[in-house]
């Protein structure tokens, strides 16, 4: 392995650092009169057996309420054609707008919880609410993941692989939105064995 090259280190604040994040667009409600949407960056993975996530969200927030009284939501994965709407989406509120008819977009049937899905958006992740976890500025809603709907467009006719680098997604990096860059690797790839040629 070659070496790296140490850096000079400066210390901040205590604050949030870990970028680049995911920028989704979170929808919730379960009657299409309260359907709304909300830009998060504090979301994740949490475990893969059984399959868990999480998004954080201000209890200030319009779509709080409405996630904490139907225990369920949509996390909507966003991709560089989708930046503008999920910019939007996360200045403007809920109680002052329709954010569907504002940006276009258009809420869709999940199949397993009354939250609608983003038709526009690659990946849709339907979530119920396990546990709500305060945290400070903000609450933690710890969810199951409960089905996953993926665009057709993606996939690979071939193998069936499902491409999402081909939707050109959308990270979050410390005040900035961003579209992936090239890729460099794959998992492992830096321990496995090199293929020998036959001469």
């Amino acid at each position: 392995m070659k070496k790296i090259n140490k850096m000079e280190r400066i210390d901040f604040k205590p604050g949030t650092m870990v970028y680049p994040l995911p920028a989704v667009l979170v929808s919730c409600g379960s009657t299409p009169e309260e359907y709304n949407l909300i830009t998060i960056a504090w979301t994740g993975t949490t475990c893969s057996d059984p399959p868990q996530c999480y998004i954080s969200v201000r209890p200030e927030r319009y779509s709080y309420d409405i996630i904490r009284r139907n225990k369920e939501f949509v996390i909507n994965l966003t991709t560089e054609e989708l930046a503008q709407a999920t910019d939007w989406c996360g200045c403007r509120s809920g109680s002052k707008y329709n954010k569907w008819k504002e940006t276009g977009l258009t809420p869709g049937k999940a199949k397993i919880v009354n939250a609608p899905i983003v038709c526009e958006s690659p990946v849709n992740i339907e979530c119920k609410v396990k546990e709500i976890i305060p945290l400070g500025s903000h609450d933690m809603f710890l969810a199951e993941v409960v089905n996953i709907s993926v665009s057709e467009k993606y996939l690979d006719p071939n193998t069936g692989k499902f491409n999402l680098s081909d939707a050109n997604p959308l990270v979050y990096n410390h005040g900035s939105y961003y579209r992936l860059g090239k890729k460099i690797g794959k998992f492992g790839w830096s321990v496995e064995k090199k293929s020998r040629k036959k001469k």
